[in-house]
């Protein structure tokens, strides 16, 4: 340990941090700019966004409390983190919600100006807790940050409602001091942000400031930390979310296709990011199309396919469920089209602002009919690049819909993503049907692939529809053994896609006694898990799945090579299902529904109850 102006600087490895308030107090933008600077200052990070489902709950609730976790590291970390040290709490009902989630001693920040008799009653306290004891053993400052942020914005001229909703920013900067961060890209931010509202810059860079330096100078504060930068591979970083790394990756594969990108949709949580990201790349000819709803997103998607554009089109459950119709009509005229499902809780409206994996039996089965579509998940926010790159190449070389499956909380979540070499990323290559000697619109190339001809070629004039098909000529068919080679047909080209993906890799002992296998965004839990599992000496491995219809060539034999498999899902057990019909072996299924991810420790005590406890090492 180290002193600085009196203060003791303590140097930690990691920290998780908790801010949380009501809806109002601006919770989100405070840990978004934390990230961002934690980002910049070269941590490694994870984030969980917790939105309040209710767009706004009445002040003081408990569940209209807004929370945003951070995780950041001077090491490699693949989670937002299992429990909390600090948690800033703006007011009585976020103290009350988070309380049990955060460690034994952690650090507590009040704001004890909304600790009165009103909020308190809200968050259903007969009590004041900073009062009553009931927060001995945590390390509690209790700061008045709403009055200390009027002090400083006396001078102002914005209202004292505008005022108090500065608040936010005083607790930024007390963080900022706490964690030794820089305060200039916030400052550079709000300068961006509100370049035409000077009175709002100058507000919240006082406010920004006052509470850095009210930790700098008050004495209830006589530590401070330091998390040294992670040894990340070289390279330009940025802090990224899942939807906007998937947006960012439809553009890139635009790029690399040489098509224009389109995308139609209709807004719906937690999806809609992707069509406000994609709104704002004008400039790189992307078309977006805010429709009336889910099945005119679609449709419009699938127009812009069959006129020869890279389409795309966004939602979440609810939404897939009405799109399903329309995916069937992409089979059967088999367009390429990629279809983004951001997987929330359900059923019906369900939990629209939390997180589950439980579309995937309605991604592989969902339609009337045998309409096979390929689909696979992005299992990180930066992953969500890469495979939306991949949904596009599938889409456009075999001619199909593509499913995405993403999830809220891989979506909201960000992470440090390292820019790749433009270089590295591989073209994909895209031929339109020009050749009218032989046309056929239902002829096949070596993938199966029928020609994209599009309209307003001469010479080249067909017809598509939802009615089945001809083989090869493309007209409508209602003879049975045409319908069965053709429903046999486009399931053989999906499967075909096998050929061109890589391998299901192992992480750790290639067999062992126990494989842990996870899809999406359980990803992160369940690497730090088996790390832990594996440092105590554990005999277990971890593969993650990317591609779910068709699976890697090589699955069955990975399966083999263990005597347990475990499948831990946020679902009631959907991919075990489909891998014990699949492949006919028996699987362990650890599942969770609270709209919430995993726990690294909820897989790892798992492990070692599966392992026998000490018995499994």
């Amino acid at each position: 340990m180290a002193k600085e102006n009196g203060k003791v600087v303590e140097t930690v490895e990691d920290v998780t941090v908790m801010f949380a308030g009501d809806s109002g107090d601006g919770m989100q933008l405070t840990g978004m700019q934390f990230s961002d600077t934690t980002a910049i200052v070269g941590n490694d990070l994870s984030t969980l966004p917790d939105y309040p489902a209710e767009i706004r709950a009445p002040a003081g609730t408990l569940y209209g409390v807004s929370g945003f976790q951070l995780h950041f590291s001077s090491t490699a970390i693949h989670t937002p983190g299992d429990t909390p040290d600090v948690l800033v709490a703006m007011n009585p009902a976020a103290l009350k919600k988070n309380l049990a989630e955060i460690k034994p001693h952690a650090i507590i920040i009040t704001n004890t100006d909304s600790f009165d008799s009103k909020n308190l009653q809200q968050a259903h306290y007969d009590k004041n807790p900073l009062e009553d004891g009931s927060l001995d053993g945590y390390k509690v400052f209790q700061v008045p940050i709403t009055t200390l942020t009027e002090n400083a914005l006396k001078e102002c001229s914005l209202s004292l409602k505008e005022v108090q909703r500065c608040k936010n920013f005083f607790a930024l900067g007390l963080m900022y001091w706490l964690y030794n961060r820089p305060l200039d890209p916030t400052m550079d931010w709000l300068k961006s942000k509100f370049k035409n509202r000077p009175e709002i810059i100058e507000s919240n860079e006082k406010a920004l400031k006052a509470g850095y330096y009210f930790g700098e100078q008050t004495e209830i504060f006589t530590t401070r930390y330091t998390v040294k930068p992670a040894e990340l591979p070289k390279g330009t970083y940025r802090n990224i979310s899942g939807n906007e790394a998937t947006a960012v990756g439809f553009v890139a594969a635009s790029n690399l296709s040489g098509l224009q990108l389109f995308l139609g949709s209709y807004p719906i949580t937690p999806a809609s990011d992707i069509l406000h990201f994609l709104s704002s790349f004008k400039n790189f000819g992307v078309k977006t199309f805010q429709a009336e709803d889910e099945i005119a997103g679609i449709a419009s998607a699938i127009g812009a396919s069959f006129s020869g554009s890279l389409a795309i089109t966004t939602t979440s459950g609810p939404g897939l469920a009405l799109k399903t119709e329309a995916i069937g009509l992409a089979v059967m005229t088999e367009l390429p089209l990629v279809i983004v499902d951001v997987q929330r809780g359900g059923p019906s409206t369900g939990l629209p602002t939390k997180t589950e994996q439980a579309d995937l039996l309605q991604a592989l089965y969902g339609r009337n009919g045998e309409a096979p579509v390929p689909v696979i998940a992005a299992s990180t926010p930066s992953d969500c690049f890469y495979l939306a790159i991949e949904a596009s190449r599938i889409a456009l070389k075999y001619m199909t819909p593509v499913l995405l499956l993403t999830d809220g909380y891989i979506a909201n979540g960000s992470e440090p993503w390292r820019l790749p070499d433009i270089e590295d990323l591989e073209k994909i290559e895209v031929s339109f049907r020009t050749e009218v000697e032989g046309f056929e619109p239902y002829s096949r190339d070596a993938n199966l692939a029928r020609p994209w001809a599009v309209p307003g070629t001469k010479g080249l004039e067909h017809r598509i529809g939802g009615l089945e098909k001809a083989n090869i000529s493309g007209n409508v068919s209602y003879d049975p053994d045409n319908h069965d080679f053709m429903v046999r047909l486009r399931e053989e080209k999906v499967n075909k896609i096998q050929q061109d993906i890589p391998d299901l890799q192992v992480k750790g002992d290639q067999e062992g006694d126990l494989l842990v296998l996870g899809w999406g965004g359980t990803y992160g839990a369940i690497t730090e898990a088996v790390d832990r599992a594996r440092a105590e000496g554990y005999k277990v491995s971890h593969a993650h799945l990317k591609y779910i219809k068709p699976f890697p060539k090589n699955t069955a034999e990975v399966f083999k090579n263990f005597k347990k498999i475990l499948i831990p899902e946020l679902n009631l057990g959907q991919l075990s299902k489909v891998i014990r019909s699949e492949f006919l072996i028996e699987v362990e299924s650890l599942t969770k529904i609270k709209g919430l991810p995993f726990k690294s420790i909820e897989v790892q005590r798992k492990i070692a109850d599966l392992l026998g406890g000490g018995n499994g090492k």
